[in-house]
């Protein structure tokens, strides 16, 4: 019909240049960076077209799930990547690790279950919280990190700046919270009482993780109140799965490793035999 536009793509450009265009438009970047070499890949293998595509929308979909992935990862903010492959079980043998690997699921999420971690410093608990939530983002949950101590002056500047009920509703939203460090830093009563909205927000609503390294009996030393001690206790707790992370500092282990290692290099000796004469000299 006359004064139509005509189709894009039909007036200029090599099919390259079209396709790549149209490409970018559809949000596509993994088939145009890959569409060439898998078809020069199935003319080689005699592939038809339908598997030809089939390929090509495999990779699009396993690099997209990737980049998703990365998102979720960097939206949690966690201080460092850790996975249950670089934590060592065997250092901490009181550590269920058949429940630890049972978690890594990801089911007690699904359920708005939480996991508390107690044991004394050094011992694992913020790696394990870490690995839980790298594999919480893996599987399509969202995850927020943050330490005890953070979080509470978050909520008190967000109160102060007339901005608390949004934070709390962010906090509230997302599938898996990991607070780290309960109990390292001893909380003000209003803290206390913010940390305790956090928690009742989050109760038979989404997960939590906390790390801690005082038993419960001492939780009322860091929030200062006993009415409110057994209030959080009794909502963090309902439906937990606790992991016992007492035993010796893994990190004092390693790092006496390292000056063993260091120390074993240093008094190594070097034998040299000079060629012309026989000697041997040690350094």
């Amino acid at each position: 019909m006359i004064g139509e536009a005509m189709p894009t793509g039909t007036m200029s450009g090599t099919p390259q240049v079209l396709l790549a265009h149209h490409l970018k438009q559809l949000k596509l970047p993994t088939v145009l960076r890959e569409y060439d070499k898998v078809a020069r890949e199935c003319a080689r293998d005699g592939t038809d077209h339908p598997r030809y595509l089939l390929r090509l929308i495999e990779l699009e979909l396993i690099d997209r799930e990737r980049r998703t992935i990365e998102r979720r990862i960097r939206a949690a903010r966690f201080p460092a990547v850790k996975s249950f492959d670089t934590f060592d079980f065997a250092a901490i043998p009181g550590l269920n690790k058949m429940l630890v690997l049972e978690l890594a699921r990801c089911e007690y999420v699904l359920r708005r279950e939480n996991v508390i971690a107690l044991g004394n410093s050094g011992t694992g608990k913020t790696h394990v919280a870490l690995a839980l939530g790298l594999a919480a983002c893996q599987k399509g949950l969202t995850v927020a990190f943050t330490t005890a101590a953070a979080l509470v002056s978050q909520l008190m500047e967000a109160r102060d700046e007339r901005r608390l009920l949004k934070l709390q509703r962010d906090l509230a939203a997302v599938k898996l919270l990991i607070i780290d460090e309960l109990g390292y830093v001893p909380l003000s009563p209003t803290g206390a009482e913010l940390l305790f909205e956090v928690f009742s927000q989050r109760y038979e609503r989404g997960s939590t993780i906390v790390t801690s390294n005082l038993p419960f009996e001492d939780w009322i030393q860091m929030l200062g109140s006993e009415r409110l001690t057994g209030a959080l206790l009794d909502r963090l707790t309902h439906h937990v799965s606790i992991l016992a992370m007492n035993g010796d500092s893994y990190r004092l282990k390693q790092s006496a490793g390292r000056r063993r290692s260091a120390k074993a290099e240093q008094n190594q000796t070097t034998e040299i035999i000079d060629p012309d004469t026989g000697e041997i000299t040690t350094t």
